[in-house]
This record gives structure tokens, sequence and C-alpha cells, in this order.
């Protein structure tokens, strides 16, 4: 018998036609695998914006200082003949010499106005230090905090010099005049670019950082000692924020090649596409392209500015290339502040690059302040010399013949390159060089469409591809394209909109600015759009309403109420959620919007939300609503009313199967609270006085000596199982109170163990209440208090809530959050009990504000956060909490004095009182109502008030920030499970295969029969006595149910794999366990015997076990006694019942049956309903009632006839189809029985019969169609526990007298076990509960001494 360990080693890739996976298994749903389940419910971390520009600048004037003394040259420059003459493209012998100086004056200016139109310009020609001093100061003046651009040509005086000099003239221009660096700093303050234009320029660069750096000390000296001389001068500024360009570097001079202009530096900066076609045509490669000449490229058409021009093309793509080289090359927060800041430095820098490319093929080295890496060999040079060329070639025609300009391929190659990277690309690999080009090409109709649909499918990569486009500067191009028209782009920016507010809400001030509102509402309000795209839209809306006024005044203007309201109903259930969340948000503290939602009965239009299919949308209905009663405007009886009835409805959610929908529900609960303070102190009080005066009335003949506690006389009440939350992990009674309602036990009038409910369970007055201060000044809403509570106020009358007069809402919905307290569901619980104690705490202080606190009752003073849940899981040596020695005693048996010696096998851990947290025996006695623990003091001060006060109008769950993340993740990848390659996949292949050879080999051992089955695979100790024990179908797995946690043991290596505490209250146990999902990612089902229904994941596999959900599967379950037919049978199945399970308390607890390929769960027990929950939708969806009077012990059904079969406390068999309407659905009842019936079992073939025993061991065969039984088979008397194998046609029974006996299907007796294996052979303890395994003949036993054994067929049959 191979199991998973060799299954890893099978040679399985070659299969045999016999190994064909089974198709079943991929055709089975999933339960709970939803991203609700395995996700936190809440948002994403926000990612830091760095795209947005902190300080956008402008260069606002700008200072031409031209050193040329036309026909002097300088003394230390020999220069060569020819040499390179032009100065901004003019020949300065070519005129006389002060008009050659002001005509190249003059066009340098043009020259940048083309950049910079806006600027001041002043010039400054063959200067002295006086006159420079002057202009800079005065436009530093004018500039304020801009910047101030230095361009400074020295082609007619030396170089500058090592001390940080460069040189300007004196008045009769006798004499070159240094001008101190250090001088011009001062002058030109901060911010300021400079650029030099003359030989050894990098000298100049050096010395200005020099000083710059002795100014930074100086600063540092004044600022720490003002009374140095330093500081008596006016400061020098800093000059952090400047900028240099320097034509080359300290030892290189200009070249002088006469084909070149001289300024060759001012030209690549200033006129970047004369100068690039002109060292183009001087290339060896332009050769390639005949007929073209300088004097051709002098009469390229067009205007640079613009783009449908020869000329407007090529300096749009030079402009693109650039960009690209610049954002790929430089790191980002350099790229940000050079290339998006300001207008004119980036054209500068963009120009620079190219300068660099240029001057280095004549060995001069461009240098820049900040520096850039090297980008003169960047492969995009390529791309710009390919486009240069296509031009050029076309040139010749263009001008001798006339013929039409061919645009360039350049954008659209681009794109497809763009486009080849999404579609190719691994996940983590280099961004795409082409997103800058991208980006411009939204600037062209031609493209638009393409470019956004590609810039679609980049943003859905992730949030990071996000931020990678806003740093590279999108967010101005897609804010204006929402100007246009164009129906088709419509889907294409909604998507991009969407991935941008789902990464960075605060784009919701950018769109109200400019309008961009009004485009998704009209979006929204269009039915012809695609659902999905009118949800990106509705989540836009969402984001620009969420806690923004200014977003919600303008929307509220363009009428997205009344547009939501029309799309509540929508087939597209993300677009319902959407719709619903964004009605939340517009109202949420603001009372116009409410006020027009309720114009438009918008609470009432959501109503139909709150029975949505999806629980995401039921979540999103329940949020609406929350905010909707939540605003604080002034009351009148109108919105009261309005209050009142939309908390009624809202409570009717209170077992919702989802706990996200009931997490959501607290929090709007919790609002409603907070507006109606007052009223719900009032009745806080009064349930807190109704609970101190009350003793659940317990039967008076307490007959434990010494303690005799008559029950008070009071009014009885409906005997209910409470629902508690993790009570016993953190409940805060003492050892004295649990002493007193240990007396509180009564025993029956045979003296043997009660068959007692919680209603006679419940602690005495002074047990949970009061804690030992005599004059009872503090309380505290522990769950026993709460627990307690509900059950004097019995909330039975919760299901007819809705016909309730209004003054008792508030009493109503106190009652839903004492409900919701006890959630099996730990979030829920803690949100709930924050509500009410915030509340308690309010009114107990309002109703004695006279009694000063004295300082010793505040020491420990916020509110008492429960331990954490993932504490209990694995504590000590992966143990959970034990309830210990005092509670188990509650439900074991006779109560016996606390002190009792544990078994050995106990878990280590056990705490000192009634099995709390790990800390809660180190409380006060007296606890207070809102201690942190003891191992944190207080330390926000006494003051009452203020900290405790801890609920408010905030409390939240997530849900919102949690679904916007759908939009950030992205949304067209194929998931992980449908792609053929992943390892999600892979794994699951595997375990279909693991599942199709279990079922294949287990089949072949059954088919040639069983004739024996006691040979003992597996026997060892369980922590806890075995309640429950159920096979995992297809792994070596097995989970045994103590009462109240579970532990998991590999029954095939015999060691103990898991072991938990399953978080049910100290009076309910385990009665039932299922596998969800048991052929794939298995999740573990518990039913506690309260009605709560709890699913566990990471069992079993050296994870912590996480609660994927937990819900209350039956509310109001009535204990019951077992039904008594027969007087003779009578004491037998009186017997058998208090001995079933000491525990028992009389009824069945909760059965389930689960069928995985519908999703459905069938649940029932002691109610009078079979209650089905549909686990997708998370809701029930039908109630069965059984048409008994007893409980329901056992279920079974099938999925393909729609049968149910239920097996009754009276000894009936009743069987349901649940196709039919509910007081048709009973198609038989059998009542041949006398007795209880402990097992029906339907088969699953189309012909299948339904067998059933009763404790009296007589199995009998039942035909659905025909009225009377087929077969009967007597077994022993006094059946304890059955199980029917589904495959062999086997059963076993277990008895009270210790023993087994498995069954054939004709009746005979082909295994009788007695005693273990082993040295001492000792006797099988009586046994507790039994189960085969699906598919192998194997057989799993518990008994009361805590063992736990298997047992199969012979060895030579497996």
């Amino acid at each position: 018998m191979k199991m998973d360990s060799d299954l890893l080693h099978s040679p399985a890739m070659g299969l045999a036609e016999e190994e064909e996976p089974d198709m079943s298994d991929w055709k089975l749903p999933l339960a709970f695998m939803k991203k609700r389940h395995s996700e936190k419910i809440e948002g994403s971390k926000a990612l830091a914006q760095s795209w947005r520009m902190k300080d956008r600048m402008k260069t606002v004037s700008v200072a031409l200082v031209l050193c040329l003394n036309v026909g002097v040259d300088p003394p230390d420059v020999v220069k060569t003949s020819p040499c390179a003459r032009l100065e901004c493209w003019i020949d300065p012998l070519s005129m006389s010499q002060q008009k050659a100086l002001e005509t190249i004056g003059a066009n340098l200016q043009k020259q940048y106005e083309n950049w910079q139109p806006r600027a001041r310009y002043k010039q400054s020609l063959d200067p002295t230090v006086d006159e420079v001093k002057k202009l800079c100061t005065s436009l530093r003046r004018n500039a304020k905090e801009e910047r101030v651009l230095f361009h400074y040509n020295g082609h007619g005086v030396p170089r500058p010099t090592v001390n940080g000099e460069i040189w300007v003239f004196n008045k009769n221009y006798t004499q070159y005049i240094p001008l101190s660096i250090y001088d011009l700093q001062t002058w030109m303050g901060s911010p300021s670019i400079f650029v030099y234009d003359c030989s050894n320029a990098g000298i100049i660069v050096k010395s200005f950082k020099q000083f710059a750096l002795q100014r930074e000390q100086e600063l540092e000296v004044a600022a720490i000692n003002p009374n140095h001389p330093l500081a008596q001068m006016p400061l020098p500024p800093s000059m952090k924020n400047c900028i240099q360009l320097a034509a080359c570097e300290a030892s290189e001079l200009l070249p002088m090649n006469p084909d070149l202009p001289a300024d060759l530096f001012t030209s690549c900066l200033t006129t970047p596409i004369k100068i690039a076609l002109r060292w183009f045509c001087m290339q060896k490669s332009a050769k390639l392209v005949p007929g073209v000449t300088l004097d051709l490229i002098e009469k390229i058409p067009g205007r640079l500015n613009d783009r449908r021009t020869p000329l407007g093309e090529l300096n749009w793509i030079f402009t693109a290339i650039t960009d690209t080289i610049a954002w790929n090359v430089l790191p980002r927060d350099l790229f940000q502040k050079l290339f998006r800041q300001d207008l004119l430095v980036a054209s500068l820098f963009r120009n620079f690059l190219l300068a660099e490319r240029i001057m280095r093929s004549y060995n001069c080295t461009p240098v820049s302040s900040p520096r850039l890496p090297p980008t003169y060999m960047h492969a995009m040079w390529q791309a710009w010399d390919l486009a240069v060329d296509i031009c050029l070639s076309q040139l010749p025609t263009i001008i001798e013949e006339g013929t039409a300009f061919r645009h360039s391929p350049f954008f659209a190659e681009q794109l497809t390159a763009f486009q080849v990277w999404l579609t190719m690309g691994v996940e983590n690999r280099n961004p795409p060089e082409q997103l800058p080009i991208v980006l411009q090409v939204l600037l062209s109709q031609v493209h638009r469409l393409r470019a956004l649909d590609l810039l679609g499918r980049f943003l859905d990569l992730g949030p990071w591809a996000v931020s990678l486009a806003l740093s590279v500067g999108i967010f101005p191009y897609v804010l204006k394209l929402l100007q246009s028209s164009a129906r088709e782009l419509r889907p294409l920016l909604v998507f991009i909109w969407a991935k941008i507010l789902a990464v960075d809400s605060s784009c919701q001030a950018d769109l109200v600015k400019d309008n961009g509102h009004k485009y998704f509402l009209s979006v929204l309000a269009d039915n012809y759009m695609p659902a999905e795209h009118r949800t990106m839209a509705v989540f836009i809306l969402a984001v620009i309403v969420n806690s923004y006024n200014t977003g919600q005044k303008a929307c509220l203007q363009g009428n997205l109420i009344a547009n939501c309201l029309e799309q509540l109903s929508d087939p597209h259930p993300l677009l319902r959620q959407w719709v619903a969340i964004c009605l939340g948000r517009i109202w949420q503290n603001f009372d116009s919007a409410r006020w027009c939602g309720v114009r438009d009965s918008a609470h009432e239009k959501l109503y139909i939300l709150l029975s949505d299919p999806i629980p995401e949308v039921r979540c999103a209905a329940v949020f609406a609503l929350g905010t909707f009663v939540g605003n604080s405007a002034e009351k009148t009886d109108h919105s009261t009313t309005i209050d009142h009835n939309v908390a009624m409805m809202l409570a009717q959610l209170i077992n919702d199967g989802s706990p996200v929908v009931r997490k959501e529900l607290v929090v709007a609960l919790s609002h409603l609270v907070v507006q109606y303070e007052s009223n719900f102190c009032t009745v806080a009080l009064q349930f807190i006085e109704e609970e101190k005066n009350y003793t659940v009335p317990s039967p008076a003949n307490t007959s434990e000596p010494g303690n005799q506690t008559p029950g008070r006389d009071s009014p009885a009440i409906p005997r209910l199982r409470s629902v508690n939350s993790y009570t016993n992990i953190r409940a805060a009674t003492t050892a004295r109170n649990l002493n007193k309602s240990l007396q509180n036990l009564n025993l029956n009038e045979e003296g043997g163990p009660a068959a007692f409910s919680p209603g006679n369970l419940s602690t005495s007055s002074s047990a949970s209440s009061t804690l030992g201060s005599p004059d009872n000044d503090e309380y505290i809403l522990s769950f026993e208090t709460i627990d307690k509570m509900r059950r004097v106020s019995s909330y039975s009358s919760l299901n007819s809530l809705i016909g309730v007069s209004f003054n008792s809402v508030y009493t109503q919905i106190w009652r839903v959050l004492l409900h919701l307290a006890a959630d099996p569901f730990p979030e829920v619980s803690d949100l709930a009990m924050k509500v009410l104690n915030s509340i308690a705490y309010k009114a107990t202080m309002n109703a004695r504000p006279q009694r000063i606190l004295d300082s010793g009752s505040l020491t420990q003073s916020a509110p008492a956060s429960p331990t954490s849940k993932g504490t209990h899981i694995h504590q000590a040596g992966g143990s959970p909490p034990m309830p210990s020695t005092s509670s188990s005693s509650l439900t074991n048996e006779v109560p016996k004095p606390p002190p009792r010696e544990q078994p050995a096998t106990r878990p280590p851990y056990t705490p000192t009182l009634g099995g709390q947290a790990p800390h809660s025996h180190q409380f006060p006695r007296t606890r207070k109502m809102f201690d942190k623990g003891p191992e944190q003091a207080a330390e926000d001060g006494d003051e009452p008030g203020g900290h405790r006060n801890y609920i408010s109008a905030t409390l939240q769950t997530g849900l919102c920030d949690w679904s916007a993340k759908y939009f950030a993740q992205p949304v067209m990848k194929i998931p992980e499970e449908h792609d053929l390659e992943s390892q999600v996949r892979m794994e699951r292949q595997w375990r279909f295969l693991r599942n199709a050879r279990v079922r294949r080999q287990s089949q072949r051992i059954t088919q040639r029969g069983v004739s024996r089955l006691d040979d003992q695979i597996f026997i060892n100790r369980n922590p806890g006595v075995p309640s429950v024990v159920k096979f995992h179908p297809f792994n070596t797995c097995i989970a045994v149910a103590d009462k109240d946690s579970i532990c998991f043991w590999d029954w095939e290596k015999g060691e103990r794999l898991d072991y938990f505490y399953n978080g049910n209250p100290r009076y309910t146990r385990i009665t039932a366990m299922e596998y969800l999902n048991g052929h794939d990612c298995s999740l573990l089902l518990t039913a506690t015997d309260d009605g709560a229904l709890r699913i566990w994941k990471n069992f079993a596999d050296q994870k912590n076990p996480e609660m994927v959900t937990a819900w209350q599967g039956l509310s109001d379950m009535l204990p019951t006694t077992r039904g008594q037919p027969s007087t003779s049978a009578h004491s037998l199945a009186r017997r058998v019942s208090i001995y079933l399970d000491r525990s028992k308390q009389g009824g069945a607890g909760m059965v389930v049956d689960w069928e995985q390929e519908t999703g459905l769960l069938m649940t029932s027990g002691d109610v009078r309903v079979i209650r089905i929950w549909d686990t997708d939708r998370e809701m029930k969806v039908q109630d069965i009632p059984t048409g008994a009077d007893s409980c329901v012990t056992s279920l079974s059904c099938d999925s393909q006839r729609s049968l149910i079969v239920a097996g009754l406390g009276d000894g009936s068999v009743r069987v349901y189809d649940r196709r039919m309407s509910p007081s048709e659905c009973r198609v038989m009842t059998y009542r041949e029985h006398g007795a209880w019936v402990v097992k029906a079992h339907l088969q699953k073939e189309t012909e299948g019969h339904i067998i059933s025993v009763s404790v009296n061991g007589d199995v009998r065969f039942f035909e659905p169609r025909t009225p009377d039984s087929v077969n009967v088979l007597q077994t022993v008397k006094g059946l304890t526990a059955l199980d029917i194998h589904p495959q062999a046609n086997l059963f076993a029974c277990g008895s009270m007298n210790q023993f087994i006996a498995v069954y054939n299907a004709n009746g005979d007796v082909i295994s009788n076990i007695k005693y273990y294996d082993g040295f001492m052979g000792q006797r099988i303890g009586a046994i507790s509960c039994l189960a085969f395994h699906p598919y192998w003949p194997h057989l799993a036993v518990g008994s009361n001494d805590y063992y736990m054994s298997i047992y199969s067929a012979e060895k030579r049959l497996r």
C-alpha cells in the first residue's frame, strides 16, 4: 500500500493506462478558498509618493555674459588656421566689431527663447566686474526663490584660473580682470544654473564645489557659535540647489575644427537639431545618403514646434530619445530633479546628452554638476541616426519635386518594442526602456489609442508599474486626456485611472480641480458601457468622495447618488459592491448627501443587497447603511425613524454566514450606538442591573454535601444553549467564582451524572458579575457576563425582530451586539466587546458621577485587550491552553474538589484558573473592566475618560481598502491556478494523481472482499478523550477531536502532527467534523453543540492552524432528552445516553453532512429543522422542518437525488427531498426503530439503500420508495457508536461492553475486537467513537481511556 511518501518518488510521469488521473476531481468545486478567506481584510501599504514634484520650479531670469572682445585673441590660446569662427551661427569677422557683438548677443537670446519664451533676458556684452555684479544681484532680487540662469562665454578672455576665477574686462579694455567664482556665487544666490562655454571649463566646476563646501562650513560655525565674527556678517547663501554645465574637462581645450561653430557647446544646448544634422552630414556614414549637403540641411521645411512637419517631427523624436536615455540611465530622484522639475533645465539637460555625444567625438568631455553617467554610447542613439537618415533621404525629392513627406515609423516601432516587452516578459526584470516614449506618443492622435492600450496593460502589472509610470510623468497627460470626448478612449482611460487611484488615492484632488470627475460620472451613467468599465468608473468616484469633502460636493452635484441607485441591481457583483461602497462614502459625514439619499429612499433600495448571494456585496451594503446612520447632524423625528428602520434591517444579518459581513455589521451598529449614546447607556444600565439581580434557576436538590445552594424563585427562561466566544481563553473569573459555579451543578435523582444544559450551568450571580469587591463598584463585561445577559434577555425574539415597536429598538440592538460579542469568529466578538464595554463604561460612569474614583482603581486603564488570537494556537510546545482541572471537572463527572491529578498526557501548559489566556491568572482579583493585562502598566496618567473612550466614529474593518486592492493587482493576468505551468497547478495535479491511486488501490482490496478486520496498525494515547474521529480521505492523516481541541495523527508513521484548541466555550463540545476540499487543499470543519461551525486551515503541516471562517450554523439549539418510546427500551436508552458521553448533555449536539459536489452543508441537531448552508454564498439557503419533536442524531445526503435522510432521537428515520417546498418536502417516515437512531446512512449509488441503526442494535435497510424495511439484522445491544464503510459493505459497532464487532453486509460477524495488541494485551476501553476510512479498509476507534487505535484487513490483502 503506497502512500504519499512513495508517490513522490514514483515514476508518475510514465503513466500506464490505469494511471489515468480521475477527471472528477477537477470538476469538484472548492469551498472557502476565495480571497476573503485566504487574505487579511486590510488595504495594502500605501506607496511613498516620490513622483509628485514637491517643488516645481521655473527659470525666470537669464544673464547672458559674453566676453568675446571680437578681433583680439586672448594671450593663452594659440588658434589654428583656419579655425572655428562662428558664434551663435554668426561669423563675427563678417561685420564691424560692435555690431557683431550685439548681433551675437541678440541671437543667443533668441536661441534661449525657443526653450523658455517667458523668462527675463539680460545681456552683458564684454562687461566689467561691476556690471556683472549689478546684473546678477538685480536678477536674483527679481527672481526671489525661483531659478536664475548664468550663461558665460569666455572665448575672448584667458582660461579660468586654478584659484577659481574667470576673466572679464576693465573699463577701457586694456586689461583682463579676474572675477572670483566665490563672489559670483554670492551675487547669484540659489537656486541657479550656470553654463560655461570656455576652455578648461572643468576648473570652474571644481572651484565652485570647493567654495560651496567652504560656505556650508561657515554656516555651521555661525550656527553653533553666535559670537563668532562669521555670525556677525550677512550669511552667505547655500549653494546646494545649483546646477552647472561646462563645455569640457579642466585640462581640455575647445575643438577648433573650422567646420564646427566656435561655441559648439552653446549650439548643442540651444540649437540641437541644427548642430545634430550638421554633425551627421560630417560623418562618413552620411555618404550613404546621396545628395544631402550642408546647404540642403538649412532648407529643411517646417517649424520646430509643429510635429507634422519634417523639422518638427525630428525635434519630437529627439525629445523622446533623449528623455528615454536619461530615464534609463539616471537614478530616479536625479531624473526627477533634472528632467521634470523645470522646463528650461530639462531642455538643457536633454541637449547636454547630445553635446556629450558630439563633443566626445572631438576629444572633449562636457561636465555637469550633478554629474551624469556617460550616455554617448546608449543604443537609442542608433534609433536617432536612423530617424535622421530616413528624414534626410527624402529631402532632395521634397525640395526639388515637392513630393509629400513620409512620416517616420519611429514611434510605431517603439510601441511595438514596448508590446514585445509586455507579452514576452517575466515578472522580475528591468522596466521597459520605451516607457518615456509611450508618454510622448500620447501627444499624437495617430498612435494614441494603441499607446493607451499598452499603457493600461503595463499599469496592470501591479503597483510598482503604476509608480514607475507616474515617475516618468504620465499624470498630466492622462489628466488632460479626460477633456477628450472620443468614446473609444473611454474604456482605456477608465482602466488607467482606476489603476492610478488604486495605488495613489491622493490624485482625488487633482481630478476634482480639473473637473475630471465629470468624465467618470458620464461613464457610470452610460448604460451602453460594459459593466466592468462602469465598475472602474464607480471605483474611481468612490476614491474621489473618500473622506474628501470637495469631492463629495462635486459628485453630489453631478447626480452621483441617483446614478448609483440605478445600478444597485446590476447582474455584475463587483459593480454592485462598488456602487454600495461609493454610496456609503459619499454620505459619510456629509449630511446633504444623506438627505439626498433619503429623498431617493436610498436606504430602502440598499436593503435588497443585504441578501445578495455574494458576501462582499452584502458587506458593502452594510457599510453603506452604517455610514448612512452614522451622520452626526441634528436629529429630527424623521431621521430617527429612518435610523431605527435601518438598524432593524441590519439586525437581520446577525447570523450571516460570513464573518466579514458580521464584522461590518458591528461597525455599522457602532455608528448607531455613537449617535444615540444616551439611549444605549440607559439600556446598558438596565441590562447590567437585571443581570445582577437575576440568578438563572437551577434545581434546588443540589446533593453535594455541605454546599446547599437552593435556586431562588425567579421566572424561568427558555433553556437556550448560549453561544460564547473563546471563554476559556479569556474569561476573567477567579478561582473562587469557579467553585461557586461548580456548586450550581445539579445531580439528578439517580445520583448519576445529570444531563444538564448551560441554562443550569450558568454561574450564580456573584460568580460572574461581581468581582470580589464587596461594594460592587466596578463592573466588568466579561464574556460570562455578556453571555448571561443574553440568556436573561432571551434573544430568541431576534427572529421576530421586525414587528417591534420602536421604543425598544435600542434594546433589540443591544441584544444583537450581545449576540455578536459571543460570535465564534474572534475578530467579530472582539469588535462587539469593544462597543459594549465602551457603552457599559460610559453608563456606569454617568450613573455615579458623585463618586470620585480612587487612584487605585485606575492603575491599569485601557481597554482590556484580549490576548491576541495568534498566541493561543501553539502555546508551550505545540499544545493549546487546556481547560484546567477545575473546568474539566465541570464536564467530566460529579464535581470533585478541584485539585485533581491531570492525566500525564495532557499538554504541558495548564493555566491555574478556568483555562483562560496565558496570563489571565495574574490579573488582580478584582479585575477592572479596562485593564491592559498584567504586563502592561498604565502609562496614560490617572485622569478618567479620554483614553477609555475607545469606540469612535472611526471604527473600521478595512473592507473598502481591501476591496480596492483588486484594482491595484493584475486584472488581465491568468490566475495562478489556471496557469498550466504554475506550481499551484502542478501541486494540484500531483494531489489528483494521488487521489486516483488511493481510489484504485483501495477498490481492488474491497472488491476482493474483506474477511477479517482486526489487524491493529496504529495505537496511541490521545491528549483528550476522543469524541469524534475522521480519516482524511487521501493522505495518512486522521483528526481526533476531544471536547474542545483537535489532534492530528499520521497513522502510517504513528506520530502526532498537531494539536490545537478549537476555541469553543467551556460548556460546549465538538460533536462533528468534516474535511472540506479533501481532494485538494483540505480544510477541517468542526461543529459544536452550541450550533457554531468553525473552519480551519494549515493544520498538520508545521504551520500554525488558522481559522478560515466561523459562523453560527444553528441558532437556538434546544437541549433535549433522548426519545423515550417504549418502557423496556427506555432504561437501556437512558443508560446508553448517560454513558455515551458524560458531557453529552442529553442532546445529539450538532450533526452535519457535507456535499462537496454542490458546496452545500446540511446541519441539524437539537433543533426542529435541517438547515442547509451554501458555502459559496456563505448564507442559509433552506430550512427544512423535521416535523418531529426530538433531535436529529444523524444526517446523510445524496446530491444526485437531492435526498436527505435524517435519523432522529425518537427512533424515526425521515427522508426529505430538498427540491420541494418546506410543507411537502418530507417524503417518507420510517418508524421501525424503537429507540434513538445512532446512524442513518444513504448509499450514494442511484439505487442506494438507506441503512439505519438504533441503540438497540437493530440494523435496518430501507428502499427509499417503499414504506417498510427490506432487511433487518440484529447486532449487539447497547450500541454507542457505529459506522458504515461506504465502499466495502462493512459496518462496525462499538458497545458499552467494551468491544467492537465488525459485520459484513449479510450480518455475519467478521471480527470481534476486545483487547489492544501489545505487551500487556490490555482490555479496550468503553468505545466513544469510531469511523471507517472512506476508501481503505481501516477502522479508527476512540475509547474513554484516551486511546485511539486503528484496525485494518489482513496484511496480505493490503
